[in-house]
């Protein structure tokens, strides 16, 4: 035999969940009225340096230092210019152990956790961990940038 109080308490819990959950299901499903949005159609972002359109904008050049370059933490990119107008991308985070590079000075740019070393030409590992030879670590990865205007943008 079926307790009448239980079948009910299943059928007001149906009910309420159910009931809760329409409107949560619609609005995640479904249209609306307002058109979704479109990518844009000439070029995307346009550089904060005024450079033309094309891809955002990393960092200005005058930022980056001639013999020196610039951490880009919230996209982890090291982006540096050797010589005058020559710049070179890499990732920020060291090949030893993944530890976002901290400086970039002298030459190299420097992981402050164990103190690996790396060009800021190609990225090679100059120093290795603790002081150990050059050539330990894997290089750096390339990341391509090159000049749009006033700026370096990824690319």
């Amino acid at each position: 035999m079926t307790d009448p109080d239980l079948t009910r308490r299943r059928a007001l819990t149906g009910a309420v969940v159910g009931g809760l959950s329409l409107p949560v299901l619609a609005a995640c499903g479904g249209s609306s009225s307002a058109p979704a949005a479109q990518p844009p159609t000439s070029g995307g972002t346009k550089p904060a340096g005024g450079g033309g359109g094309g891809a955002p904008a990393l960092v200005a050049v005058a930022q980056v230092p001639v013999g020196g370059g610039v951490i880009l933490k919230d996209q982890n990119i090291v982006v540096t210019q050797p010589t005058k107008d020559a710049f070179e991308g890499f990732s920020a985070t060291c090949t030893h152990q993944g530890c976002q590079l901290a400086t970039v000075s002298g030459g190299t740019i420097n992981c402050g956790c164990h103190g690996s070393q790396f060009a800021i030409t190609d990225g090679a590992n100059v120093t290795g961990p603790s002081g150990s030879p050059g050539g330990t670590v894997a290089p750096l990865a390339k990341v391509a940038v090159k000049r749009q205007g006033s700026d370096v943008v990824q690319g």
